[in-house]
């Protein structure tokens, strides 16, 4: 008669059932790791690739021109975007090719559409008066007053200026273009003529090159140089490389100066357009637009809404400074 051969495992098996209840636990825990060390193929592990895909909500919404990053978030925060059906948080991945419904304040957002979108982008020269918001409670002109209209999209400020500064502005569709040039980190000059009211020394220069203490944190002018004037009143072109609120008047009245007019004249290389009446805008060809697109570190536009057969439109100076003369009255009740 044959010997019966009993396996290894019902062997242990056996010596665990007459082991104490701690004993054959250890023994157990012994035997589950036998098991563990004989070579076999790793089980393939859950792919965390679900939770990270696509890209941040943010980001999808800013390029789709409806607010920057930042205006975004707070959105979210303020829990006024959706993403199918549910309230978003600060964080989420959408895959914008997967049919997902996403709303702002209970309006779908085409994001298809979205993704087609040009990035377009237009100069635009603020008058004093205007304010740099969509609406304003007291019903005084804001710089997205005379802007042309647009379907599935919307035009973003790039920075701000205050109601006492009139020049260049820039307005795109794409908002992830918009963050990136506002953002401090990418250090793009913005150049402002300013006249200036007091007397002016060399000692005073050097202080506002060098740099000077403001309420919130060191600031300076990268450069200064004397545009004209004569006595008590002069011009200077001062350059900044990042846009803090009202910098420019703080840097003067640090040092016991009043600024009496402030305009700015440039953003990165883009110069506010010579003949482009207070109150006008003029969209830049594609040249420009990738100029900016490159000097944030962002892929080239392909594509363009001018229609580069025709000669390029002169503003219509005229018309426009009637639009702005409509408000001239209302704003200098907001002057006083």
């Amino acid at each position: 008669m044959k010997p019966i051969q009993k396996t290894v495992r019902q062997e242990r098996e056996k010596q665990v059932g007459k082991q104490p209840h701690f004993e054959r636990k250890d023994r157990k825990n012994a035997v589950n790791s036998d098991i563990k060390s004989t070579p076999k193929a790793k089980a393939a592990k859950p792919s965390r690739q679900s939770t990270v895909e696509g890209e941040k909500l943010q980001k999808v919404l800013a390029r789709a021109g409806q607010g920057s990053r930042r205006e975004i978030e707070a959105m979210i925060a303020e829990n006024r975007v959706s993403v199918d059906g549910k309230m978003a948080t600060l964080g989420d991945r959408i895959d914008v090719h997967s049919g997902v419904k996403v709303r702002i304040d209970g309006r779908i957002i085409n994001l298809q559409q979205a993704q087609k979108e040009v990035c377009r982008v237009l100069m635009y020269y603020k008058p004093e008066g205007e304010l740099c918001t969509r609406s304003d409670p007291e019903g005084r002109p804001t710089v997205f007053d005379r802007l042309p209209r647009l379907n599935g999209a919307r035009w973003i400020a790039v920075g701000r200026l205050d109601i006492n500064t009139s020049g260049l502005l820039l307005f795109t569709t794409d908002g992830e273009l918009a963050n990136r040039l506002m953002h401090p980190s990418r250090e793009v000059e913005r150049e402002y003529s300013v006249r200036v009211f007091g007397q002016v020394d060399d000692a005073m220069l050097a202080r506002l090159r060098k740099g000077v203490q403001l309420e919130d944190g060191p600031a300076n002018f990268k450069e200064i140089k004397f545009a004209g004037g004569v006595g008590i009143n002069q011009w200077y072109d001062v350059t900044l490389m990042e846009g803090r609120n009202r910098e420019v008047r703080r840097l003067w009245e640090s040092q016991g100066i009043q600024v009496s007019r402030l305009i700015r004249i440039r953003y990165g290389n883009i110069k506010l357009m010579k003949g482009l009446p207070r109150g006008g805008w003029e969209e830049m060809d594609l040249e420009n637009v990738n100029y900016l697109r490159e000097l944030v570190g962002l892929p080239p536009e392909t594509e363009t809404k001018l229609d580069v057969t025709k000669p390029r439109r002169r503003p219509k100076s005229g018309q426009i400074r009637k639009a702005v003369k409509r408000y001239t009255e209302l704003s200098k009740r907001y002057k006083k």
